[in-house]
């Protein structure tokens, strides 16, 4: 596919999405008093790893889009994969303003759920044109994975949120 210019558009259009979507989850997370008291299980990661992580990820994400979008069959197919790759945007920057804005880990976690369906149907779409670029997607879903549990184990550490839980 080349409707986004061919050559360098396809990765410039990948690599501005995914900054976009890594600042606007960036601003919506806020580690501050009510974070930082909350109960966390041991096994968190320290909070230093997750910017790398994260780079990582938007990295490995945006090269999966641009491998996916050039071998889109047809434009049908590299106008699916965009979607469902906006679709995980708004999702991935949803889970932060649940979270850490709203203060609401409990929604975060139901909203996680759509999230990680968001990755494996990105995943899906491209393994029939585009087997080697959805796999490396694999290392968001499993920190997606993993961010379930530690959000699970946070929400059961901590419940009740919402007016119930105060201005803790």
């Amino acid at each position: 596919m080349s409707a986004l210019g061919g050559g360098w558009g396809p990765v410039l259009v990948a690599a501005g999405a995914a900054a976009a979507t890594a600042l606007a989850g960036g601003l919506a997370t806020r580690l501050g008093a009510w974070y930082r008291q909350l109960r966390k299980p041991s096994w968190q990661p320290p909070e230093w790893l997750f910017g790398p992580v994260w780079t990582l990820i938007f990295a490995l994400a945006a090269a999966a889009g641009v491998i996916g979008w050039e071998s889109a069959p047809a434009p049908g197919a590299a106008g699916r994969l965009l979607v469902l790759f906006g679709l995980n945007a708004v999702l991935n920057i949803l889970w932060s303003v649940l979270f850490f804005t709203l203060k609401r880990p409990d929604w975060a976690l139901a909203e996680l759920v759509a999230l990680f369906a968001s990755i494996a149907a990105i995943m899906l779409a491209m393994q029939p044109y585009a087997a080697g670029a959805s796999l490396l997607l694999l290392p968001y879903l499993l920190w997606v994975g993993f961010a379930g549990v530690l959000n699970l184990t946070i929400v059961r550490l901590n419940r009740p949120f919402g007016a119930a839980m105060g201005a803790r």
